[in-house]
């Protein structure tokens, strides 16, 4: 096994109980020849993957080929609305799709929309779970989920806290490729995994295919064989865990 995963092997050898872990890979709709390598890899070992679809950029080829594989393993995969278009409406500061730039009434329009385009592509696949671009929503947006039938929804473990209104909160702990953009990532990947796993909660690890470095899938090739082989840890989809 690669040394930068001996930190989290650890904690796996000497846990009370399983460890959960899920796979939430953001921006479905575009890069999708880098998405379907992704889905590969994760078909390889067996392990469950969610998609955060942006319901705007979703292509009927795409759709298609969602589905099939939806079809043929449903235990393996996920698909969930992120956003609608993936577009900043912030004039200032951090970028938001779902934020106090926006009227309620703008964020219920187009969470609503955009759960109408999945519901055509993917009908009962769609597991109610909405992830805001950039992990970045506001109380407005969480009474608007409720509103409409939403039972989960995805941010940072370190955002602040929000009313849930009732649904379920399932919040991401790795970011792969924040990561590698440090000198040393598969350090600080070990580290991250490892304390996520400690922690005694479902570990969330977010993805994005569509930009992540091709150096970057080897290392998570090693995590995915650590993971599927340990009897000490698991990873279920994200409907699973809510």
């Amino acid at each position: 096994m690669s040394s930068w995963l001996e930190s989290l092997r650890s904690v796996l050898d000497t846990a009370p109980s399983r460890a959960t872990f899920f796979f939430r890979d953001d921006d479905a709709g575009w890069g999708d020849e880098r998405l379907h390598t992704l889905l590969g890899l994760f078909e390889r070992y067996a392990l469950p993957l969610d998609l955060a679809v942006i319901p705007a950029a979703l292509s009927g080829g795409l759709a298609a080929r969602l589905a099939t594989r939806l079809a043929a393993a449903p235990e393996l995969l996920g698909v969930h609305q992120h956003g609608y278009s993936h577009c900043n409406h912030q004039a200032g500061g951090r970028k938001c799709e779902f934020g106090d730039a926006r009227s309620r009434a703008e964020q219920r329009h187009d969470l609503a929309a955009g759960a109408a385009i999945l519901r055509r592509s993917f009908g009962t696949w769609v597991d109610p779970i909405f992830t805001p671009p950039w992990n970045r929503c506001n109380a407005a947006t969480v009474e608007c989920l409720a509103e409409l039938g939403f039972r989960a929804f995805s941010r940072d473990r370190g955002a602040a806290p929000l009313d849930r209104r009732g649904l379920s909160e399932l919040p991401i702990d790795v970011d792969w490729c924040k990561a590698f953009a440090d000198e040393r990532p598969l350090e600080r990947l070990g580290r991250a995994l490892a304390g996520a796993a400690a922690i005694g909660q479902p570990a969330g690890v977010m993805l994005h295919h569509a930009v992540m470095p091709d150096e970057s899938l080897q290392p998570l090739s090693e995590l995915l064989v650590l993971l599927s082989r340990h009897p000490a840890s698991r990873c279920m989809l994200m409907r699973n865990v809510a």
